[in-house]
C-alpha cells in the first residue's frame, strides 16, 4: 500500500505535533516542512527538507495532502482558500461563527484546482461536531451542550498574541461546574454562553505597552471574548513558561434528550475528552483526516468537505474487512 505524502504549513505547536506523530502512523510520509522564518534557522525533529512556503507551489507532485498547521485568526483565511486550489488540504479553522464563510472560499478553490479540502479538523469543531449531529439524529427531541475545558484553547491564544503590544500570552477556558452538573440531571437548563464557561488570559507585555488597551482589546474581541466573562492576567515570563508551559484541555459534549409520547423515558448522551497536550492530539486527529483527504480525491470527490463529509472507514488504515473483523 502506497503511502500518504504530506506537507506541514506553518511549525508552531500544531505543526511539530503532526511532525511527531507522523512517527506512530506508518502508512505517512511527511516530505517537507514550509515556513515563513528562514529555513536554516528552523530546527526540526525529523529528516524532512524546510522550504519557503513562497515555495510550496514547486511541490505540487510530490504531496498529495497539505496540513494547513496555522491560526485560525489571521492565517488559515488567507492559506485555507490559496493552498486548497494547489493541494489537497487539511486544517484546524475553529472560528465557529465564521465557519460557513470560510467553507465557501475553500469550496471554491478547491473545485477549480481539482482538490479536495478538509477544514475544522480537531475535536472542537471537527470529533464533537460529529458528536453532536449523531446524537441529535438519535435524539431528535432533546438540547445540546458543549462544555470546554478546563484547558488551554490554541485559537483563543493565538488571538491574543496578535493583540498589539503583546509579547506572549495564552489562554484557559474554564467551564462552571454548576452548570455540567446541572446538564447531568436531565432537566435540561437553558444557559447562556456566559453561564456555562468564562475565559482566563495570561498576558506578557512588551515593555511601556499600554495595558489598559490591552486588557480592554481583548475583552471585547468579537467571537473569542466579547460574549464570556474574561479576566486578564499580566505576568512576567518568566511565570509564563514556569506555570503556563504545559497544554492540557478537553470537554463534553451532551444530548439530553427524551423519548415517548409522555416522554416519560428520558435519556442523556454524554462524551468526554481528557488530554495532556491539545496540540499533540489534535495532530493526530488531522494525520487520520489527511489519510481520508488522499483517498477521497483519487476517488474523485473534490471541493470542500467538513468532518460530516468524511465516511469514517477513511480515516483508518485498515481495510474494510480488517474494520469489521476486529471492530465491528
Amino acid at each position: 500500500m502506497s503511502k500518504t505524502r504530506i506537507g506541514i504549513i506553518g511549525y508552531g505547536n500544531i505543526g511539530r505535533g503532526v511532525e511527531a506523530a507522523v512517527k506512530q502512523n506508518s502508512d505517512i510520509e511527511l516530505v517537507a516542512i514550509f515556513t515563513r522564518r528562514p529555513p536554516e534557522t528552523l530546527q526540526t525533529n525529523s529528516p524532512a527538507k524546510v522550504i519557503m512556503i513562497s515555495d510550496a507551489e514547486r511541490y505540487t507532485d510530490s504531496i498529495d495532502v497539505m496540513l494547513l498547521c496555522g491560526g485560525s485568526a489571521t492565517d488559515l483565511p488567507e492559506q485555507g482558500p490559496q493552498f486548497a486550489r494547489m493541494f489537497n488540504t487539511v486544517d484546524t479553522f475553529d472560528t465557529h461563527a465564521r465557519i460557513p464563510e470560510y467553507f465557501d472560499k475553500v469550496n471554491a478553490s478547491a473545485l477549480a484546482g481539482g482538490k479536495t479540502g478538509i477544514i475544522s479538523v480537531g475535536w472542537d469543531p471537527g470529533l464533537f461536531s460529529m458528536l453532536r449531529m449523531i446524537s441529535g439524529a438519535i435524539l431528535p427531541k432533546g438540547m445540546d451542550y458543549t462544555f470546554w475545558g478546563k484547558g488551554v484553547s490554541q485559537g483563543h491564544s493565538d488571538a491574543i498574541r496578535r493583540v498589539p503590544g503583546v509579547k506572549n500570552g495564552i489562554q484557559y477556558t474554564v467551564p462552571f461546574k454548576t452548570a455540567i452538573e446541572r446538564v447531568r440531571t436531565g432537566s435540561n437548563p437553558e444557559l447562556s454562553t456566559r453561564e456555562k464557561h468564562f475565559r482566563e488570559c495570561y498576558v506578557v507585555a512588551e515593555e511601556d505597552a499600554d495595558k489598559t488597551r490591552i486588557e480592554a482589546e481583548i475583552k471585547n474581541m468579537p467571537n473569542y471574548f466579547a460574549d464570556y466573562n474574561t479576566t486578564v492576567n499580566f505576568i512576567t515570563e518568566e511565570d509564563l513558561k514556569k506555570n503556563h508551559s504545559k497544554m492540557p484541555h478537553g470537554g463534553f459534549v451532551f444530548r439530553s434528550g427524551f423519548t415517548g409520547e409522555s416522554k416519560a423515558n428520558n435519556h442523556i448522551i454524554e462524551f468526554s475528552l481528557k488530554l495532556d497536550s491539545n496540540p499533540e492530539f489534535t495532530s493526530n486527529v488531522l494525520l487520520a483526516y489527511a489519510r481520508a483527504a488522499h483517498r477521497m480525491n483519487r476517488e474523485g470527490l473534490t471541493g470542500g468537505k467538513t468532518v460530516f463529509d468524511v465516511p469514517l472507514s477513511y480515516l483508518s488504515p485498515q481495510s474494510n474487512s480488517e474494520l469489521r473483523r476486529k471492530l465491528l
